[in-house]
């Protein structure tokens, strides 16, 4: 390390119950951490909330426009602030207090939610109302996401922070089982308003969990001092180290083409299965359980590196291929299970790889990459699956998802391969 670089930063688990060993090799070994504990009850009711926002947006905005090109438009403004700024975003986050920030931007969020409830059960709501609050709310998930990312690994250390990162995951992917199959009965039954205002007050949990962590048992990591060109010295950083740009370059791929979801199974619920909102809610929700099931076992037993990763996303594009050809919704719904369990798998091995292998000073600048790899992409996928599926059908869209996901398996076990073979095997990681 150069001497113009911060000193290293020990990492410590921030509770005395994850010293022991069989706690560390447990399933649920981070959340012996009170400080993670706390934080992860608040996100989990947060997380439901947004789902069922996620769901009842998608729903009407599609009531609205009849379009699936104006509901890739919404998904894409709602992403384009974190393409847009997202690199940015990761170097305040480098800079200033995480815990005070992600309060501010939970509370701002809260707000944009019940902005959209009340337009929706006044009766007023119209697309571009949607527009405008996707837009603001994108930029709060741009500062948001890099923010958070780094912040987990403050509360549990490095011991614990694959673990943490893969049951973050279940617990997203748990409020998507939740979230969706609650909105689809709130919308059948109320409609779209009182699933956003539930949203709204879900993200009261997180602000309030935020502020009862103990301080004291928080990692502190010294905030890196304002200077010019931070944002291109993160580039140049990861740039140099195939452990941090493979996972990126694979993720942005992936981001672009196959992470469409709100598009291609809302599409696919209304214009191949005729099902309306209830059929959604069982297809997303289907992908939810099957996420949960699967973060469980990588939460266990599962390994990071490029390796992993590679393998990762090339099951990740057979269960898509296979939801796209699926006959019935019975069908789709099982083959959804298996999406769900291996995105999970393929996000969460390239999320820990990265914290595991990018030094503490720079890690809000990787994590706010690896956003823009993930939802920055989608100003890009979201119009073009949109656009694809309205000049074909949504099972195409879903099977360019497929075949991103198996182009970037092959891309990534071809860099990983020439790496190695000019600069020996990649360091095995704790």
């Amino acid at each position: 390390m150069t001497d113009d670089r911060a000193p290293e930063i020990s990492d410590r688990d921030s509770s005395d119950s994850s010293d022991s060993s069989d706690s560390r090799d447990s399933v649920f070994a981070s959340l012996h951490v009170p400080n993670y504990r706390i934080f992860f009850a608040g996100m989990s009711v947060s997380m439901t909330g947004s789902w069922m926002q996620a769901t009842a947006q998608a729903w009407l905005v599609l009531t609205l426009s009849g379009s699936a090109s104006v509901l890739g438009l919404i998904v894409a403004l709602q992403a384009l602030p974190v393409l847009l700024i997202g690199p940015y975003a990761g170097v305040i986050a480098d800079r200033v207090d995480r815990r005070r920030l992600l309060t501010v931007l939970q509370a701002m969020m809260g707000l944009l939610a019940a902005v959209l409830a009340a337009l929706t059960l006044a009766g007023v709501v119209a697309v571009w109302h949607v527009a405008i609050l996707a837009v603001l709310l994108g930029l709060g998930h741009a500062f948001e996401q890099p923010a958070r990312q780094a912040f987990i690994h403050q509360i549990v250390g490095k011991s614990l922070i694959r673990n943490a990162v893969t049951l973050n995951s279940v617990m997203v992917n748990a409020a998507r089982a939740v979230g969706p199959a609650v909105a689809g009965v709130i919308l059948t039954l109320v409609g779209a308003g009182w699933c956003f205002a539930i949203n709204a007050v879900s993200f009261l949990a997180v602000v309030v969990s935020l502020i009862a962590l103990d301080g004291t048992k928080i990692t502190q990591e010294p905030p890196v001092p304002r200077a010019k060109g931070q944002l291109r010295e993160g580039i140049r950083y990861v740039r140099g180290i195939p452990s941090l740009w493979i996972p990126l370059a694979t993720m942005a791929l992936v981001g672009t083409l196959a992470y469409n979801f709100p598009v291609t199974l809302t599409a696919a619920a209304d214009f191949v299965f005729d099902g309306g909102p209830q059929a959604l809610g069982f297809m997303t929700s289907a992908m939810g359980v099957g996420a949960v099931v699967g973060g469980l076992v990588v939460a266990a037993r599962g390994t990071i590196g490029l390796r992993p990763l590679t393998l990762a996303a090339f099951g990740f594009g057979i269960t898509i291929a296979a939801a796209a050809l699926a006959p019935d919704l019975i069908t789709a719904i099982c083959a959804l299970f298996l999406v769900g369990w291996l995105s999970v798998t393929f996000m969460s091995t390239g999320n820990a790889t990265l914290q595991l292998n990018s030094e503490p000073r720079m890690r809000g600048r990787v994590m706010a990459l690896w956003s823009v790899a993930f939802m920055g992409s989608t100003p890009i996928g979201g119009p073009l699956i949109g656009a694809i599926i309205e000049a074909t059908n949504p099972r195409v869209g879903l099977g360019v998802g497929a075949a991103a996901c198996l182009a970037a398996a092959f891309l990534a076990f071809a860099a990983d391969r020439r790496s190695r073979s000019r600069v020996g095997p990649e360091p095995a990681i704790d």
